[in-house]
């Protein structure tokens, strides 16, 4: 087994399973990415969850979502979705609806605004991207997408 994840968080003792040493690995990545994204976001006041619930309005369209919806869409789930809309709603970048014909079903949309933030962080979002993956070759990446689908399919 490899050593470099028991380095970095320096364990002492080899890992139980090539199983336990996967998942460490894929939560420390995510750990590492994670915060480099948000310190990349940190300018713009907005937290990665943020950026998310951003970019699925975006692809939602004029339609929008219900809060469920982008819920359910949603990269990692997060426990007081209204809570986190209505910080968005305050900052101006989405815009929240209730139906008249059921006042129940609130109607969730992305803000001009809102449009415009996204449009100005496509391209440094996407240089991060590159930068953390420079040097895995586009199969490498391709295999890796298939094998942690693999692992998600079944949980």
């Amino acid at each position: 087994m490899s050593t470099q994840l028991r380095d970095e968080i320096r364990q002492t003792k080899p890992f139980a399973s090539a199983e336990q040493e996967a998942f460490l690995s894929i939560g420390r990545t995510w750990a590492v990415l994670d915060h480099a994204f948000a310190e990349a976001l940190k300018p713009y006041r907005l937290t990665p969850t943020q950026y998310n619930v951003l970019r699925i309005l975006r692809g939602a369209g004029e339609e929008g979502l219900c809060r469920g919806e982008v819920m359910e869409r949603m990269i990692a789930r997060v426990p007081d979705a209204t809570r986190l809309l209505d910080r968005m709603e305050a900052a101006g970048w989405i815009e929240r609806t209730r139906s008249t014909a059921d006042r129940r079903f609130v109607t969730t949309r992305i803000t001009e605004e809102g449009l415009e933030l996204l449009d100005e962080l496509d391209e440094p979002v996407l240089a991060l991207h590159r930068k953390h993956f420079d040097g895995v070759p586009n199969q490498d990446l391709r295999t890796l997408v298939e094998l942690l689908a693999e692992v998600r399919k079944d949980v």
